[in-house]
């Protein structure tokens, strides 16, 4: 009997990334604490826009999180104005 893999690990490097693109150092692990809440927020706050895949970057100072969903819309909003909402519950978050 063979060892079941995850598929994504196979297909890593040629047809889909990581999902989180950052180096830890000595606080890896609050780092994994942080992006699973920031994931859990978010498949939690934007659950009506279909989310299918949330990917967090980080550098020195600066996180980015790329949001793929079918219903960007619901996310934007009018004018962008639930995006400058999202960033600042992200920020308490």
């Amino acid at each position: 009997m063979g060892q079941k893999t995850n598929p994504i690990g196979n297909r890593l490097g040629f047809i889909r990334g990581w999902d989180s693109n950052w180096f830890g150092g000595r606080n890896y692990g609050d780092k994994i604490a942080e992006d699973a809440k920031i994931r859990k927020y978010l498949y939690a706050r934007l659950s009506k826009a279909s989310v299918s895949r949330i990917i967090i970057e980080r550098t020195l100072k600066l996180v980015s999180v790329t949001i793929t969903t079918a219903r960007p819309g619901i996310i934007i909003g009018r004018g962008g104005s639930e995006v400058d909402k999202l960033k600042e519950e992200l920020k308490k978050v």
